[in-house]
């Protein structure tokens, strides 16, 4: 078998991910014709409903910030990256493929709702990349919980409203010069977090790195 020195090249990651980004184009499409996905409804549905209203949709790491997070977890070299929000995997592929190509570590990553959680296992399974990825399929604030390792990377781009909340639940397992990424710097609702982050007397220096949404990249100190 031909390797690869790196895995997002491999053959069968990489046709995973252009099949996902492919299918992710048609997100603005798919959500047109679900009228509870529209920004004003999410305040009227709970984080669960909201997720499987949302069930088609892919909501994506753009391919940059996909390639960026893919750079991050190989310089860093982390035992335990944490994710909240897997969709269908498109960021837990470049998350596992870094940890893949660097010997070590694991990533645990967390999705609420259950028809995208079956299908980022089957995908997983498919790229030969889930013996490096476990998925806890229900509310974070509740399956992290049970976290009791330290947390050596953790990506944030689950709905905005909880990034801030699932922060300070792993915020004891968090050591000093761990990374915290949070997508989509843009929306209004991930304010409460950015507040947080970018607040030296909470423990983080934070700066915003300019790839399309934007990614805030958070150093714990």
């Amino acid at each position: 078998m031909t390797t690869h020195p790196c895995t997002l090249a491999e053959p069968r990651v990489a046709a995973a991910l252009t099949r996902m980004f492919e299918a992710a184009d048609h997100d603005d499409e798919t959500a047109a014709r679900r009228p509870a996905l529209q920004a004003h409804d999410r305040a009227t549905l709970t984080a669960q409903e909201y997720a499987d209203v949302a069930a088609e949709i892919y909501m994506p790491i753009s391919a940059a910030g996909g390639k960026l997070l893919y750079n991050l977890v190989r310089a860093t070299k982390p035992s335990v990256v944490v994710e909240f929000g897997t969709s269908y995997g498109i960021s837990t592929l470049h998350l596992a493929a870094a940890v893949r190509d660097n010997g070590t570590g694991r990533v645990i990553t967390t999705e609420m709702n259950g028809t995208k959680a079956a299908a980022a296992r089957d995908t997983f399974a498919a790229t030969g990349l889930d013996d490096v990825i476990t998925v806890l399929e229900g509310n974070a604030l509740e399956t992290l919980a049970e976290l009791r390792q330290p947390v050596d990377f953790l990506f944030l781009d689950g709905w905005k409203d909880l990034c801030l909340p699932v922060l300070q639940l792993l915020e004891p397992h968090i050591a000093p010069g761990t990374l915290v990424v949070a997508d989509d710097v843009n929306l209004s609702s991930l304010g409460p977090y950015l507040d947080h982050v970018r607040d030296t007397a909470n423990g983080y220096h934070s700066v915003t790195f300019p790839v399309e949404d934007g990614l805030e990249i958070s150093c714990r100190l």
